[in-house]
C-alpha cells in the first residue's frame, strides 16, 4: 500500500468516527461525569482510537522545520511556478526564476528543497529551490575543484570583464579570456545558454567562484595534440590551416597542434611579409623540419616542398659572365641581386666602383633597381655568388701612365684629408696623396684643412707614378717657382731691411718685412734700440739679417746691430783722425789748441751717451 493510499484511509476513518449523544451523562453523579466524552462527544472507546488513527496520520507526513533541505517531486508547472509534493500536509510553490538553469525541468523531476515558511498567510507551504541549491553548493563546488569534475552552470547575464554563471546555485564569474581558446567579441550570444565549465579557482573568505570553459576545450586538444605529436617525423607532409600570420612568420594548425613556419621558410626568394603569400584560414601543406623534444614547438616550412632554385640555375652560367638581376636587399657592405628565382649574389661595395675612397651601396643603387653585372665567384655546392659593377667599364689605371706620366699637370677634387697630406681624385677610381710639404712653398701648415677644404678643386702635379702599387703621388706647390730661390739674393746676411714686429714675446719677436711670404725671427737680445728701450709690438724699424736659410725657409734678425756697428765704425774713424791732427800739431801746440781738444773730448763723451 502506498503512502498517499494510507493517508486517505485515515482521513476517512477520522471523519467517519461517530459522534457519542450527550444524553449518556444524563443520570450520572457529578463526580462520575465523563467531561472528556462531553467535551469531545466521543466515549473512552472511541477516543483511543481516535488517538491511535491521528498518531498513525501523523507518522504518514514529514516533521516540517523551517531551513531544512528535503528533496520534494514536482507535481505540477504553471507560466510562473512549480508546485512541488514534499510529503506535507499542504504542497509548496517555487518560483520559476529559480529554475533558469534548468531548462528542461518538468513534472516528475526530484528536486532539492528549503523550507522558507511552513505556512503563509494563505495557509501555503514556501519553499525555496535557490536556497536549497545555496546551501549544499559550496560542498559541491569544493568537491569538483578537487576532483577536476566537469559541471554545468546557466549563463546568467554578462558583466565587466565576463560573465556571471549560475553553479549549484552560487553565481560564478567567467572571464572573458576563459570562454573559448579563440578571442571573443559578442558576449551576448551566450547569455541564456547552459555550459559546461571546470571550477578553476575558489575564494572561500570572498565566497568567489572562478569558472573556465577554455580549460575543457583546451583538454580536449590537448588530448588530440598527443595523438598527433607522437606521429610526428621530420620530414613529414602534413596539411594544416594558417592561424595567425605575424611579421616574423605564420601558425598553422595542424588539427590540435601549432607550428610555426618562419618567414624564411615560406619562400625561396625574400619577401617583406608572409602576407603577400599566405592568408589567415587557408589550407596549406607544409614540411616538418624540427621539432624540440617534447614536440611543443614544431618548425615548418613550404618552400622545402619545391626543388630548391639553385638546382634549376643554368649550368653554363660561370665566373666572367654578365647577368641581369633586381637589387633586393641593400647593407652598407653591399646589395643582394636575385639573378633567378631564388638565386641571390652579393656586390660588395668594393666591387661597385674603381675608387678607393669609403662609400656606402646605397649611393650606387637602392632596391628595386635593375642591374647588370659580372659573375665573379661562383660556389654551386655552397650556392654562393659574388658579383662585380666596376668589372664593365675599363681598370683606370691600365693606362695610369699614359694619361698621368710624371711631371703632367692635372685638376683634382679634394677627397678627404690625414694628418700628413690630402687625397685628391683625379678621376673614378684614381687617387692621388699631397704630402703637407708639397702644398705650399711659403705658408707653415700644421694641418691641410688649413689649406683647403673637401670637393675643392685643385691643380696638382704629378710627382711619383707607383703602378703596381697603384700609388700616386701629387704636389700642389711645384705649379710655381719657388720664390725663396729670389728670397735668397735679397735677404742675403748683413742685408738690412725695414720690418714691423708683428708678435713680440719672451724669447724674441716675429718680424714681416715687405715680401708677405718672409717672415723673420728677431732674438730678445736684438730688440735693444740705441737709446735702451726694446722694440715694442707692431713698431717698424730697421733690421740686419744675420742668418738665412733657403731650405727651412730660416730668417733670424737683429736691429741691434744695425746701430752697433756704425757706432763702432764711426769711433774708429774719430781715433784715427785724432791722431792724425796730434802728430801734425805736436809741436805749435798752444793754450787754445788745448781747448779745442778738450771740447772735441766732451763732443765724443757726449756722442757717446
Amino acid at each position: 500500500m502506498s503512502k498517499e493510499t494510507k493517508q486517505e484511509e485515515v482521513k476517512e476513518v477520522v471523519l467517519n468516527t461517530p459522534v457519542l449523544d450527550a444524553s449518556a451523562n444524563a443520570n450520572v453523579a457529578p463526580e462520575s461525569f465523563d467531561w472528556e466524552s462531553f467535551e469531545s462527544g466521543l466515549n473512552e472507546e472511541d477516543r483511543k482510537e481516535k488517538a491511535e488513527l491521528e498518531q498513525m496520520y501523523d507518522t504518514t507526513l514529514e516533521d516540517l522545520h523551517e531551513n531544512e533541505v528535503f528533496k520534494g517531486q514536482v507535481v505540477r508547472i504553471t507560466d510562473k511556478e512549480a508546485i512541488v509534493d514534499i510529503n506535507f500536509k499542504s504542497e509548496g510553490v517555487i518560483s520559476l526564476n529559480e529554475f533558469r538553469y534548468n531548462q528542461d525541468l518538468k513534472v516528475g523531476d526530484i528536486v532539492e528543497v528549503m523550507v522558507d515558511q511552513r505556512e503563509d498567510k494563505n495557509g501555503q507551504l514556501i519553499l525555496s529551490h535557490k536556497k536549497a541549491r545555496t546551501l549544499n553548493a559550496w560542498d559541491a563546488v569544493n568537491k569538483a575543484h578537487d576532483s577536476q569534475e566537469i559541471v554545468n552552470g546557466y549563463i546568467k547575464a554578462r558583466t565587466k570583464g565576463g560573465m556571471i554563471v549560475d553553479v549549484f546555485g552560487i553565481e560564478a564569474f567567467l572571464p572573458g579570456s576563459q570562454i573559448d581558446v579563440k578571442p571573443i567579441r559578442d558576449y551576448e550570444q551566450f547569455v541564456g545558454k547552459t555550459m559546461e565549465f571546470k571550477v578553476v579557482k575558489i575564494n572561500p573568505e570572498f565566497k568567489n567562484v572562478v569558472v573556465s570553459h577554455k580549460a575543457l576545450i583546451e583538454a580536449d586538444i590537448e588530448v588530440q595534440k598527443k595523438e598527433i605529436v607522437a606521429q610526428l617525423e621530420k620530414g613529414q607532409v602534413l596539411e594544416g590551416e594558417v592561424k595567425n600570420i605575424t611579421s616574423y612568420g605564420v601558425f598553422v594548425d595542424l588539427g590540435g597542434v601549432d607550428g610555426l613556419i618562419h618567414i624564411t621558410d615560406l619562400s625561396w626568394s625574400r619577401i617583406n611579409h608572409p602576407s603577400e603569400i599566405l592568408e589567415d584560414g587557408q589550407k596549406i601543406n607544409v614540411v616538418i623540419l624540427d621539432f624540440d623534444e617534447d614536440k611543443s614547438r614544431i618548425q615548418l616550412g613550404i618552400k622545402q616542398l619545391e626543388a630548391h632554385p639553385w638546382d634549376a640555375l643554368d649550368a653554363d652560367i660561370k665566373v666572367g659572365d654578365k647577368v641581369k638581376g633586381k637589387v633586393v636587399v641593400l647593407a652598407d657592405y653591399g646589395a643582394f641581386v636575385e639573378v633567378a628565382p631564388g638565386v641571390e649574389g652579393l656586390i660588395h661595395v668594393s666591387e661597385m666602383s674603381w675608387s678607393t675612397h669609403l662609400r656606402s651601396a646605397q649611393d650606387f643603387v637602392k632596391v628595386g633597381d635593375e642591374v647588370e653585372a659580372v659573375v665573379l665567384t661562383l660556389d654551386r655546392e655552397e650556392r654562393k655568388m659574388s658579383l662585380g659593377i666596376k668589372q664593365l667599364t675599363p681598370d683606370p689605371w691600365t693606362d695610369i701612365t699614359t694619361k698621368y706620366p710624371v711631371g703632367s699637370t692635372h685638376k683634382g677634387k679634394v677627397r678627404n684629408f690625414t694628418n700628413f697630406g690630402v687625397f685628391v681624385e683625379l678621376e673614378e677610381g684614381v687617387d692621388g696623396l699631397i704630402y703637407i710639404s708639397d702644398l705650399s712653398w711659403t705658408k707653415k701648415i700644421k694641418h691641410p684643412s688649413e689649406f683647403c677644404a673637401v670637393d675643392d678643386i685643385l691643380d696638382v702635379v704629378v710627382l711619383e707614378l707607383d703602378v703596381e702599387a697603384r700609388r700616386l703621388s701629387l704636389g700642389h706647390k711645384q705649379l710655381t717657382e719657388n720664390p725663396w730661390d729670389q728670397y735668397e739674393a735679397k735677404y742675403a746676411v748683413g742685408t738690412t731691411h725695414t720690418g714691423v714686429a708683428v708678435d713680440v714675446f719672451d724669447k724674441g719677436a716675429t718680424v714681416q718685412f715687405e715680401d708677405a711670404d718672409v717672415e723673420a725671427f728677431a732674438p730678445a737680445r736684438t730688440l735693444e734700440k740705441e737709446d735702451g728701450s726694446r722694440i715694442k709690438k707692431g713698431e717698424e724699424t730697421s733690421f740686419k739679417v744675420i742668418e738665412f736659410n733657403k731650405e727651412f725657409r730660416r730668417v733670424v734678425v737683429s736691429h741691434t746691430a744695425t746701430f752697433r756697428e756704425e757706432e763702432v765704425k764711426a769711433e774708429r774713424t774719430s781715433n784715427n783722425n785724432n791722431n792724425n791732427n796730434s802728430s801734425n800739431t805736436i809741436e805749435t801746440s798752444t793754450l787754445g789748441d788745448i781747448d779745442s781738444l778738450a771740447a772735441l773730448k766732451k763732443k765724443m763723451e757726449e756722442g757717446g751717451n
